[in-house]
């Protein structure tokens, strides 16, 4: 698959949990640093979206952007500026994942471990289950989890 294919596989996707758990997921018209909208009413959050590969018992989220200029690729990291989260999608194990800006602002990657590590390391790890993205969106969004609690059409 092209970066173009794997990148658009990773936003259906992600759009498509978010709407799972409720929120209005919406793309932004112009050219911008992100690629989806979440109304987790009553805020909204510019979600990047990335594709990640499982590697050694591990996901490694690549938190940049990559543009072709004159002098070949120019990379550039998000800041939150830019974002307010990092969206990942694994299609080895279907899961999204969702990382807040605060994590990972300035830095090129970080790895989520999905299994434990070789040498039985446990501190200083990020746990892929730590960023489950139903799960965070709870967290750090206190008025998703009374999204289910809304009337549904006209009353």
């Amino acid at each position: 698959m092209t970066t173009d294919q794997k990148g658009a596989i990773a936003e259906a996707a992600i759009a498509c949990e978010a709407i799972k758990l409720g929120i209005g997921v919406f793309r932004p018209l112009g050219d911008e640093r992100y690629d989806l909208i979440f109304d987790t009413r009553p805020t909204l959050l510019r979600i990047q979206c990335k594709w990640v590969t499982r590697r050694r018992g591990a996901l490694t989220v690549f938190c940049v952007s990559s543009r072709r200029v004159a002098e070949g690729f120019r990379q550039r990291t998000y800041s939150a500026d830019d974002v307010d989260a990092i969206a990942a999608y694994c299609l080895e194990i279907d899961r999204c994942f969702l990382i807040p800006i605060e994590l990972v602002a300035d830095r090129p990657s970080i790895a989520l471990r999905i299994e434990p590590c070789r040498n039985n390391q446990r501190q200083g790890i990020n746990w892929a289950d730590d960023f489950d993205f139903a799960a965070t969106l709870r967290r750090h969004q206190g008025a998703v989890a009374q999204l289910g609690e809304r009337l549904a059409g006209s009353q």
